[in-house]
């Protein structure tokens, strides 16, 4: 028995590797010389050849169904020239597990492997499983404690009939809802924006610099709504509890609504609580009261749910697994023209491996990142990416102790509305590592971060930027911070423009935070921002040959580790004393000391001052020049930097900064910066094209937090 299942294995493989070298008939009859094409369809069998695109006429022969059946034809199969394509046809593919890859199902240099959806249909890889069987509720006890308003309005399913018993929980991972590919919102109070602590009453004060505030949960609110909330299981506030760019979800443990005070579950948030600070409640069924909420009843497994149309205008889905696709140490695989959506977590992660990338595909409707990528010359482009619970791009690689590059990178994508549930420091692109480029992305519409980088040698050009850290303040568009030895980063030609911060307080444009140091600030321009280029007592960075238009102000250095956070600064000085090491890297040897010199003497040259920072060949108008105190300025260069006169562009009025041909700006040295290279641009690689954005305007933000 076991001989004969041996010989039908072997048959089965030599008629699929067979099949590559042979021309088939397709659907219509017509014969085709695709030699290295498998196809998938939603209507296919895992038990045909998967060499024609159809079903024949008397379904003997078609498509496979699967994502794992075409992997397993081509694992271990000699790849012929141009490499495979596998084409799955239109349609929603709802999987039941990850897809994985492995190096067993790697490619060649000129033999990739691809997973490609077919040219002109809509190819849909989903973690989520479509919701059925909505029915009115007629639960007199539910309707007790819906708004009077939305009884009639909400409808609810039972998941656990569907066999779905697996709701995640409430703080992470959570289960989502979308309807008509959009998220819908776990009932909330407020329905938009936030309410705020009166007081803290904890009774462990905590005075961190002068702002003032409790270390226990425990605090006044305002109004009486909460007496509507005495019957709910699970009430979970989302907040930021004591610094604007801090925010966690915490569990409520009780309500006294007499004295109008919340006490939350331990643990507390880290930083603590203090009065004013923002906040709202969720996971509420009292406060299911406007369309396009929902509640699960996580005991009942009950979902209910107020459509904000006619359930029959749309698909109702939820998400279910984890990830969707996985690739381990996978070289030369691609995935090209595909939709992938409803995942609780990370959409696509690529660990280790070499020559991977994603292509034109649109990753949304996810609550973790929406691609993770590390490895070598692993990459990302053309995609969209939104509607996204956490980060957009993650890039990791590269050795720091060697400084050896990965080469990661992620171009012409375009990012936006993310960061829907970890807004704080989940960045729209984060690169961290050695030698990783992020280049002609469109980033708007974020809560907090465009670009988060550390390490070393980085390139960031040639983005756009708008419309982010809508939610909080100390907050950078670009942001680094905290390490010398991360060096060597290069942010050039970016256009940068109308970022406020929470209620307009304030938000940065290249924030290189807590002594962040030797990075390059080159050819950018800045628009409508308060503070654009922001050094926080870092060295060795230069800021040069940017506009700077309507900034408050264009440029920022400070000296902090001389005053406040000189303790920062103390501690890498002991660290390198006693072990020889900063931050665990031996900055005084090869390659550290040849690439980056200056750290090499560091500790010989006053540490915590600002020194060998650079301004030179700017150009500013309107706004602010420069905030620069008074113990940074003799540290800091200053030079041919065109301040107060016209500096001659295009056309201010439309917002086209580009300098004329006789701005004075040259006669200091400025060179011309490539604007209309700045951004997205149309090639075949691009998910969708024209792209279409709306900037965000300070009242229109203000309007929201309301």
């Amino acid at each position: 028995m076991r001989a004969l299942r041996f010989s039908i294995a072997i048959a089965c493989i030599v008629a699929i590797l067979s099949g590559f070298a042979q021309v088939q008939k397709d659907s219509q009859g017509e014969r085709s010389a695709r030699e290295n094409v498998l196809y998938i369809a939603t209507d296919g069998k895992d038990t045909w050849s998967g060499r024609i695109a159809r079903p024949n006429e008397d379904k003997t022969d078609g498509p496979f169904a699967t994502l794992e059946r075409a992997r397993n034809a081509i694992r271990g199969a000699s790849l012929p020239d141009g490499g495979i394509t596998v084409e799955l046809g239109g349609g929603v593919y709802e999987r039941d597990r990850p897809f994985g890859l492995t190096f067993m199902d790697s490619g060649m240099e000129n033999k990739p492997i691809v997973y490609r959806g077919r040219r002109g249909e809509e190819v849909r890889i989903a973690g989520g499983k479509v919701v059925t069987g909505f029915k009115q509720v007629t639960d007199q006890v539910v309707l007790s404690r819906l708004d009077p308003v939305a009884r009639g309005q909400v409808v609810q399913a039972d998941l656990r009939a569907l066999g779905i018993t697996d709701f995640g929980q409430v703080k992470e991972g959570c289960m989502e809802l979308f309807f008509k590919d959009k998220p819908m919102t776990l009932a909330r109070w407020p329905n938009e924006g936030f309410v705020y602590i009166i007081n803290t009453i904890g009774g462990s004060v905590i005075d961190v610099r002068g702002t003032k505030g409790d270390k226990i949960g425990k605090f006044t609110y305002d109004g009486d709504r909460p007496k509507r909330w005495m019957d709910e299981k699970d009430i979970w506030l989302h907040g930021y509890w004591f610094w604007d760019w801090s925010d966690e979800r915490q569990k409520v443990q009780s309500i006294d609504t007499e004295r109008r005070v919340i006490t939350l579950d331990k643990p507390y948030h880290v930083y603590g609580y203090r009065k004013d600070q923002w906040f709202y409640a969720y996971n509420v069924l009292a406060e299911l009261d406007t369309p396009g909420e929902w509640y699960l009843d996580r005991q009942t497994g009950m979902l209910y749910f107020w459509p904000p149309e006619p359930l029959d205008n749309g698909k109702t889905m939820i998400s279910i697994l984890p990830t969707l696709v996985t690739m381990k140490e996978t070289k030369h695989v691609i995935f090209r023209g595909i939709t992938f959506e409803a995942a609780r977590g990370t959409a696509i992660t690529i660990s280790g491996g070499g020559n991977n990338e994603i292509v034109g595909c649109t990753i949304r409707n996810c609550n973790g990142t929406a691609v993770s990528i590390s490895g070598k010359s692993n990459g990302i482009v053309g995609c969209d990416i939104y509607q996204i619970g956490e980060g957009g791009i993650s890039l990791n690689g590269g050795d720091r102790i060697m400084l050896a590059p990965a080469g990661l990178f992620a171009e012409n994508n375009h990012i936006h509305h993310y960061g829907r549930w970890t807004p704080m420091y989940r960045a729209g692109i984060s690169v961290t590592g050695v030698g990783n480029r992020a280049a002609h992305n469109l980033i708007h519409d974020a809560p907090h971060q465009a670009i988060f980088f550390s390490g070393n040698d980085h390139t960031i050009e040639f983005n756009e930027i708008h419309s982010v850290c809508t939610e909080a303040n100390d907050a950078g568009v670009i942001y680094a911070g905290q390490n010398w030895t991360m060096r060597g980063t290069d942010i050039r030609y970016n256009y940068i423009h109308h970022i406020y911060g929470y209620k307009g307080l304030g938000a940065y444009g290249v924030y290189l935070d807590d002594m962040y140091s030797g990075t390059t600030i080159y050819g950018n321009l800045f628009y409508n921002i308060p503070r654009a280029a922001y050094i926080g007592g870092g060295r060795d960075c230069t800021i040069e040959n940017n506009i700077f238009v309507d900034c408050k102000p264009a440029v920022h250095v400070d000296a902090r580790a001389l005053g406040w956070a000189q303790y920062h600064t103390d501690a890498w000085v002991l660290e390198a004393r006693a072990k020889g090491t900063l931050m665990n890297i031996r900055y005084k040897v090869p390659p550290y000391s040849s690439r980056y010199p200056k750290l090499a003497s560091i500790l010989n040259d006053e540490p915590a001052a600002p020194k060998g920072n650079v301004i030179v060949r700017n150009v500013n108008k309107g706004g602010k020049w420069d905030e620069i105190d008074d113990k940074s300025r003799p540290f800091v260069t200053l030079r041919d930097n065109l301040i107060n006169q016209d500096p001659r562009f295009e056309d201010t009025e439309h917002q086209n900064f580009q300098l004329r041909d006789d701005s004075p700006a040259y006669k200091l040295g400025f060179k011309r910066i490539p604007i209309e290279k700045i951004g997205l641009y149309n090639d075949d690689k691009r998910a969708s094209w024209p792209v279409s954005h709306t900037v965000k305007l300070p009242e229109t933000i203000a309007e929201q937090k309301q």
